[in-house]
């Protein structure tokens, strides 16, 4: 990243400014040929300031960064149909993107394999993935601890073939001609495990149910 590329209007640690340039190199080099460096260092600050407002731990706010960028340039790029591979993407939304989003990506992801993309947001991002939803998780094998929570962006859902909704109402982004499923589900937030794992076993369902009508084989 360039010195015009830093962020002079923060006040960031030289170990911040460090991780961003590092970002940026690994994002451009993911993303060589497709975009230009200036597009690529652009998603990157905007995918930092998504976050810089309501993180407590900011030494972590470049590493979120970067996996935000990446995933809004893989959208964009197949939008622009840079990306034809085939895979069907399905996009969760809910309000906070700390549980039942964060639960129906995990579980697309575990089941889909390599043969679909999963990606999540809310309207409202939290400041961290519910437990109770983490716990219920784990007891199946699926791992959401390191998952964060996010806002969703107009290339995220544009790239999306299906966009799921999960209470998030008016909130939710509508794009014409997409197709839009609405699951209404109970909201984890402040249950406890016990409370979450109907939920939980319902939204498997619902999702080994989407993945049959996508055609794509669920692995486990």
């Amino acid at each position: 990243m360039t010195e015009t590329a830093s962020f002079p209007h923060r006040d960031l640690s030289i170990d911040q400014q460090l991780a961003l340039r590092t970002a940026a190199t690994h994002l451009g080099r993911q993303f060589d040929g497709t975009f230009g460096q200036e597009t690529i260092e652009r998603f990157l600050h905007t995918s930092y300031d998504q976050f810089a407002s309501r993180s407590s731990i900011p030494n972590f706010l470049p590493l979120l960064a970067e996996r935000f960028a990446r995933q809004r340039l893989y959208a964009l790029a197949k939008v622009e149909g840079h990306i034809t591979d085939g895979k069907p993407v399905v996009l969760f939304l809910c309000v906070h993107n700390a549980g039942r989003s964060q639960m129906a990506m995990g579980f697309f992801q575990h089941l889909a394999g390599e043969g679909a993309v999963a990606w999540s947001g809310g309207s409202e991002p939290g400041h961290e993935i519910n437990p109770s939803a983490i716990a219920a998780m784990s007891e199946r094998g699926i791992d959401i601890s390191r998952e964060f929570a996010k806002p969703w962006t107009d290339e995220i859902v544009r790239a999306a073939d299906v966009v799921v909704t999960m209470g998030c109402g008016d909130a939710c982004p509508v794009f014409p001609g997409k197709r839009y499923l609405d699951w209404t589900l109970d909201d984890p937030a402040g249950r406890a495990v016990d409370d979450v794992r109907p939920i939980r076993d319902e939204i498997e369902r619902r999702v080994r149910g989407l993945l049959d009508d996508l055609g794509v084989p669920a692995q486990h």
